[in-house]
């Protein structure tokens, strides 16, 4: 099948399955005379595998070893469960980030009228923390 058959039955698109092959987690079978890339279906079950594992926000890198293990039928399932493992441990650290990032933003605006006065707490915490070298999380936190 050509890369737009390949796209549809995958669910990736032509755009990414090109990048894919530019960092090399697939790679087409051949190409037709007319220089068309050629797709089977392991190459659309291969996609789909991609699409699954960049849904669960997995690095291109943890895709690579990631589809190296899911091909190779002596791999140990615990070289597999590290990588999830690792790969939860860095959304937690993400998510308690972000939700930071969340609660400093939400005490700035409760204190912010949003009315006509030039003052803004929102600003004023945002250079304030600027000024002083830290961030504007750790200036809420003192303040």
């Amino acid at each position: 099948m050509n890369i737009g058959e390949a796209a549809r039955e995958s669910g990736v698109t032509a755009k990414m399955i090109r990048y894919y092959e530019s960092v090399e987690l697939l790679a087409p079978k051949g190409r037709t005379d007319a220089g068309y890339r050629v797709y089977g279906g392991q190459e659309v079950h291969t996609l789909r595998f991609i699409r699954q594992a960049r849904h669960l926000g997995f690095s291109i890198d943890d895709i690579r070893k990631l589809l190296a293990l899911w091909q190779d039928r002596s791999r140990a399932s615990a070289e597999v469960k590290a990588i999830a493992l690792q790969h939860v441990a860095d959304l937690e650290r993400r998510i308690a980030e972000l939700s930071e990032m969340r609660d400093t933003l939400t005490h700035l605006a409760d204190h912010c009228h949003g009315d006509a006065r030039p003052d803004c707490p929102i600003l004023e915490g945002l250079a304030a923390a600027n000024d002083a070298g830290e961030d504007a999380q750790s200036h809420c936190r003192r303040g």
